[in-house]
């Protein structure tokens, strides 16, 4: 059956659906339901993995939400401190076990996180197409390596 057929049949059927007139309606912006989505998060850590300097993986939560932090524009500058959400390191954690489930990246003995050649490609296809996901992802590529050259910084400093 295909659609014109579906919706012909549908109009033949009695069919009714109530709508209730006192359903509330929720403010508009983002939630944690829409920021901590786990394909975004997920590609935040395999973005994380392909770079030169390997994440350990017991700092992979903070990171990606100090990362989001710093890019997001809803976000900057704000008091949400996302790198001390438990729900968002929830959810990385979720995200990097569907990455390793489907071998995109691997963690070494010393408990780093490395992408796989597919992990590779995936990233290297994504950047290909000019998306808002390439842009992001590009910026959040940024902030990445600006945190390191930060904490590089500090250690020099220290």
């Amino acid at each position: 059956m295909n659609s014109d057929e579906f919706f012909n049949s549908m109009l033949n059927k009695k069919i009714e659906i109530e709508f209730s007139k006192n359903t509330a309606i929720s403010s508009i912006g983002l939630n944690n339901e829409a920021l901590f989505q786990l394909p975004f998060i997920a590609m935040i850590v395999l973005l994380i993995s392909t770079d030169r300097r390997k994440s350990d993986l017991s700092e992979v939560g903070n990171l990606v939400g100090e990362l989001i932090e710093e890019t997001m524009s809803g976000f900057k500058k704000s008091s949400q401190h996302l790198s001390w959400s438990v729900n968002l390191r929830i959810r990385t954690v979720a995200a990097l076990n569907f990455l390793e489930l489907k071998n995109l990246i691997f963690i070494n003995n010393n408990n780093k996180i490395h992408s796989t050649n597919l992990g590779n490609k995936i990233i290297e296809r994504v950047y290909s197409y000019e998306t808002d996901l390439a842009y992001n992802l590009g910026l959040i590529k940024r902030a990445y390596r600006n945190n390191l050259v930060d904490k590089k910084l500090d250690g020099e400093l220290i």
